[in-house]
C-alpha cells in the first residue's frame, strides 16, 4: 500500500499555526506516512524541524524559491500523542479557530499588562501578543484564569485582534478578567467583548493564589 501523504500550505501563516496545523495532521495519519508542510520563512522550517525530530520522526526539507520551502515530516508508525493532542488531531476546528484542549489542572494565572508583547516595536509587539493569545489556546493544559489589566484590556474589547481567541479560552472555561478601573481610563468600559470585569483585590487574589503567573 502508497505511503499516505498529507499536504498542508501554511504559507503566509505566522508562527506557531505551521507546526501545530502539521502536528493534528501527524496525528490523523494513525500510522505510518508523511506531513508535506509549505512555508515561507526559515524560522517556520526551524520550528517544524524541531516539533518532527522531538516527535521521533524524520524530517527533511527543501527550498523550493526565495521565500519557499517545503518541510516533509515522516512517521514510521503512528504517531504517539497526548490525549488532548489527539483530540484536537481528530475534531472539527470551531469558527473561532480553537481546538477544544484539556481542562486547565494547574493554577495558572496569565497575566497581560500590554497589547505589545515584549519592548521595541510596537507593530511587532500587537502581532507577538496575539500569536501569544493563540498559543494559550492550543496549550495541552490550558491557564486558569487571564487577567488583563492596564493597556491589555484593550484586549478584551471590541475590535481586538485577539477576541475570538480570548472567546474560545472562555469557551473552555478559562476566566477571563479585566480591570474595571483600566476599562475606565481609557473610555473603552462599553466596548466589553468577553469575560468579566473585575477590580484590584480580586486581582491580588488570583495573583497571590497561583501556582504560576506568566506575563508576556
Amino acid at each position: 500500500m502508497a505511503e499516505t501523504v498529507l499536504t498542508i500550505d501554511a504559507r503566509g501563516e505566522a508562527c506557531p499555526i505551521p507546526v501545530v496545523r502539521t502536528l493534528k495532521a501527524l496525528a490523523a495519519l494513525g500510522g505510518p506516512g508523511s506531513v508535506e508542510t509549505l512555508v515561507d520563512n526559515q524560522i517556520a522550517v526551524q520550528n517544524l524541524t524541531r516539533m518532527g525530530e522531538g516527535k521521533g520522526c524524520t524530517v527533511t526539507s527543501e527550498r523550493l524559491g526565495e521565500k519557499e520551502w517545503r518541510v516533509t515530516v515522516t512517521a514510521s508508525a503512528a504517531l504517539a500523542v497526548s490525549d488532548a493532542e489527539a483530540e484536537s488531531a481528530t475534531c472539527e476546528v470551531p469558527a473561532t479557530g480553537v481546538v477544544p484542549a484539556a481542562p486547565a489542572r494547574k493554577n495558572v494565572v496569565v497575566a497581560i499588562t500590554s497589547e505589545c508583547m515584549g519592548t521595541g516595536d510596537d507593530v511587532l509587539g500587537r502581532k507577538l501578543m496575539g500569536s501569544f493569545v493563540y498559543s494559550l489556546t492550543q496549550l495541552e493544559e490550558l491557564p486558569a484564569c487571564v487577567l488583563l489589566y492596564n493597556g491589555g484590556a484593550h484586549l478584551s474589547c471590541e475590535g481586538s485582534a485577539a477576541l475570538e481567541d480570548l472567546r474560545g479560552l472562555a469557551g473552555a472555561g478559562v476566566e477571563i478578567l479585566t480591570c474595571g478601573t483600566c476599562l475606565d481610563h481609557y473610555g473603552i468600559a462599553d466596548t466589553l467583548a468577553v469575560g468579566e470585569v473585575t477590580n484590584m483585590y480580586v486581582i491580588a487574589q488570583r495573583l497571590t493564589g497561583a501556582s504560576l503567573v506568566v506575563r508576556p
